[in-house]
């Protein structure tokens, strides 16, 4: 066992502070990772003060990893000692079920591992994340790192990166579709970028008149104030597509209505309530509204090599460890572009 040092929270109400946790020493198939990066999820923030029940205490949240390979086990083929690497929402699954065989760990029937506050496999040894200098995973279940971009900013990839990507690939979003994005934070940004570089013909949907900039150089086309009445008629039947990021309260059904024939409204937030649709903006369009989670193993790893190949990361604040604290703070303000990383060198 190695002692390393982390920042976890306590209990829901208390903010987070240095912790030494225990990692397990490499097995045959494992490899050690020592973090260079992690970046800071709106998830990290629902765990550590219980918001969507179920925290396990003390929590050490972090699931965007970006490190060095430190170890390797005796069957380790696919990573050595100094590989850049990654570490993304979830660290294991069961194998052995329909969707694990079909490479979509991130659905697994008997419960995937989650990279913290989950189970391990045996489903009694808890997970702790990316806020501590180094972790320990199986190797299928590690990320091969492109060095061509600044790894910082690669980092948010692993979440942000893929919850976006994997809903524009499964619904074969492409050239001249016309998509609109909901919410313009750390998964709206990435879904600008992603969808633009797709071909799609994107429109920035947002309350905030101040990010009509912002959206622009992101790669955005149009974009639209909700708060205009009018201007939401007008879009009325328009989009293929709807990327809905947005985990406060919100009506989708103004969002369905803009949806054309066969449209689809992807939801990626996760509001804290449940929401009325009305029936007859599903009916009439034939629209559907569907949701969707990270992607497998084998589709992140897609992911990442797609941005590297065309020059896409995220738009990154550096913080070190102990400003973590304030950093929460500011994600629920809306005071970030577009996802705080955290350079894990300031935890020494």
């Amino acid at each position: 066992m190695t002692l390393v040092k982390a920042y976890a929270a306590q209990k829901a109400d208390k903010a987070l502070e240095p912790y030494q946790l225990t990692r397990r020493e490499p097995g045959a198939d494992d490899v050690e990772i020592k973090i260079l990066y992690c970046g800071v999820c709106h998830s990290d923030i629902h765990t550590a003060r219980n918001e969507w029940g179920g925290t396990m205490y003390p929590v050490v949240p972090g699931h965007e990893v970006v490190g060095k390979v430190s170890r390797v086990g005796a069957n380790v083929s696919r990573f050595k000692v100094g590989d850049t690497v990654g570490v993304g929402c979830f660290v294991d699954s069961c194998g052995h079920c329909n969707n694990c065989k079909d490479h979509q760990e991130q659905y697994c029937e008997n419960g995937h591992s989650q990279t913290y506050n989950s189970f391990e496999q045996d489903k009694k040894t808890i997970t702790y994340g990316g806020y501590s200098t180094h972790i320990v995973v199986t190797q299928g279940f590690v990320l091969n790192i492109s060095d061509k971009l600044p790894l910082e900013k690669v980092a948010p990839l692993l979440c942000a990166g893929i919850t976006t990507y994997s809903p524009l690939k499964y619904w074969g979003v492409k050239k001249g579709d016309k998509l609109a994005v909901v919410g313009l934070g750390g998964l709206g940004h990435m879904a600008v970028k992603i969808a633009s570089s797709m071909g799609a013909e994107v429109t920035m949907l947002s309350r905030s008149p101040g990010k009509a900039k912002d959206a622009e150089e992101l790669g955005a086309h149009h974009f639209a104030l909700t708060t205009d009445k009018e201007k939401m008629k007008e879009l009325a039947n328009t989009f293929d597509f709807i990327i809905d990021t947005v985990s406060a309260e919100h009506d989708y059904n103004e969002y369905l209505a803009l949806l054309g024939t066969n449209g689809v409204m992807v939801l990626l937030g996760v509001p804290p309530t449940p929401s009325d649709v009305q029936a007859f903006h599903l009916i009439m369009g034939r629209r559907s509204l569907v949701g969707s989670l990270v992607g497998g193993i084998k589709e992140t790893q897609e992911m990442l090599d797609y941005c590297a190949e065309h020059n896409i990361t995220s738009d990154v604040e550096m913080i070190r460890m102990d400003q973590i604290n304030e950093a929460y703070e500011r994600t629920l303000k809306g005071d970030v572009h577009y996802r705080f990383v955290i350079d894990m060198a300031s935890i020494d």
